[in-house]
């Protein structure tokens, strides 16, 4: 199985970096990940409706030219299904079974993700109704997947 992580924006921090680049490494041992970076747009400050609509248009088309037509997309949305990391992995799970080999999670940038890359996705999972900083997202979302692989073996992994 191959999981792709699309996110908008760089981690800047060396704490971030370093716990991402720990779940890749425990993760290769269950599946191909790749993570790919899109550059974001600067929010100016007062910026109103139109204009955080066209920001999240933009990082949105820069996404969705990651995303290719055989992938699995999974976004990452308040409003998606909130799952327990046990209903995650059965999600998983039944999805390489129904022969989907090639998952992409979505994580948007600060103002979250595009219409057009919420109607692209075949599903929306939520962590959460809070809003966390994207980097932050990225090594929990990491780290549920790197749970859910533990489950799916029948691993022992800390609670």
């Amino acid at each position: 199985m191959k999981i792709t992580v699309l996110a908008v924006g760089k981690i800047k921090e060396r704490f971030y970096t370093d716990a991402v680049s720990e779940y890749a490494k425990r993760l290769s041992r269950y599946c191909r990940l790749e993570i790919v970076e899109v550059a974001d747009e600067k929010t100016p400050d007062g910026a109103g409706e139109a204009m955080e609509r066209k920001i999240k248009e933009k990082e949105g088309e820069r996404l969705l030219s990651h995303i290719k037509d055989n992938m699995y997309v999974i976004a990452l949305a308040i409003e998606g299904k909130a799952r327990s990391s046990e209903e995650l992995s059965g999600r998983l799970n039944t999805l390489g079974l129904q022969g989907i080999s090639d998952i992409a999670f979505v994580i948007g940038g600060s103002l979250g993700l595009s219409e057009a890359v919420l109607k692209r996705a075949d599903e929306a999972l939520s962590f959460s109704r809070m809003t966390f900083p994207h980097q932050l997202m990225r090594v929990i979302l990491l780290e549920q997947i790197y749970r859910s692989f533990k489950i799916q073996h029948g691993e022992p992994y800390h609670k």
